[in-house]
């Protein structure tokens, strides 16, 4: 009988000390948003929130940057394990030579577009000629704004573009500007709606732009933990999971995650716009697409010598 309970003593003593090793093993992973927190980072926040990220043995410090240049610097100078970026600037990073890889898709299509007021002047894209965008950055704009500009006989030299900041819509509101770019159909068209005004937008993937993936996560192409990766991906397709399937629960818990930040009417309306746009399958890599958009690229003289996307492209 001492010897039967000595056995199970040393078995519970056992599953204990593996129980406390595994807990003490949790890898930490420091994440770097390209932005302040917002909706489209609802997976995140509701992986967090819920315990999917501890579930799969990790601790997520996720970071705000102060310049939203610095993320893509420091993924590959090695000081953050993972940055959530944009497709099309990662293809510029990894050819101007810094160490970035795809390490799977948050927001899995375009949210940007060509907005302008719906009760304005500007009924179609050729009404654009000798109009005014403004940008909140440089990018691809030109390599886009040809190819929706081509079916009506001009190109991006016949309008003029200003920088305009994260002014976007008071911008577009005041009419220093016809139409702005650079601003996301889950954001700007809602503040224009909640200021009273109805704006539409001319999305880039229904003229003639190759699909691409809005926000994506990147890691250090040269060193990297796959494995933690995977399980961060794997919290993240239940985080989206969560969401599709329970959209109001999942609006209230992100809301609780920062009250005093994002529990506001934009940020409400925007949620529920996003929940269509997050990637099903965050860990599902599609090369056909990005050697597609890189390709757009090429062509458009925006860059040259793109590698193949299976080079920049994590094998999860």
């Amino acid at each position: 009988m001492k010897k039967s309970f000595r056995k199970v003593f040393v078995l519970l003593s056992l599953l204990l000390a593996t129980s406390l090793s595994y807990a003490k093993s949790d890898k930490d992973l420091n994440l770097m948003l390209e932005w302040f927190v917002n909706p489209d980072h609802g997976p995140i926040v509701i992986a967090q929130e819920n315990g999917y990220f501890k579930d799969q043995g990790l601790k997520v410090n996720i970071q705000e940057p102060a310049d939203p240049n610095l993320p893509p610097k420091l993924v590959a100078a090695g000081d953050v394990d993972l940055a959530v970026y944009y497709q099309p600037s990662l293809i510029h990073g990894v050819v101007n030579g810094l160490s970035l890889a795809w390490a799977g898709t948050l927001v899995a299509t375009p949210l940007d577009g060509l907005i302008v007021l719906k009760d304005g002047p500007i009924k179609s894209l050729k009404d654009m000629k000798g109009k005014t965008i403004g940008l909140n950055m440089g990018g691809n704009e030109n390599a886009i704004l040809d190819t929706l500009f081509k079916p009506y006989g001009f190109s991006s030299k016949d309008i003029k573009m200003v920088n305009v900041g994260w002014n976007m819509s008071s911008s577009l509101l005041s009419g220093r500007v016809d139409a702005i770019m650079g601003a996301y159909r889950n954001f700007e068209l809602n503040q224009l709606a909640i200021e009273g005004h109805q704006g539409k937008m001319f999305y880039f993937e229904e003229n003639g732009i190759p699909p691409y993936d809005e926000l994506i996560f990147i890691a250090n192409s040269k060193k990297s933990d796959k494995e933690a990766i995977r399980r961060f991906l794997r919290a993240i397709e239940l985080g989206t999971q969560f969401i599709v399937n329970n959209p109001e629960e999942s609006w209230k818990i992100f809301r609780d995650y920062s009250p005093k930040k994002l529990d506001n009417e934009l940020n409400k309306r925007a949620w529920f716009d996003t929940v269509s746009r997050f990637a099903l399958r965050p860990a599902a890599k599609d090369t056909g697409r990005y050697n597609r958009f890189a390709k757009f690229l090429e062509d458009h003289g925006d860059l040259k010598n793109i590698p193949p996307a299976k080079e920049y492209m994590l094998d999860l």
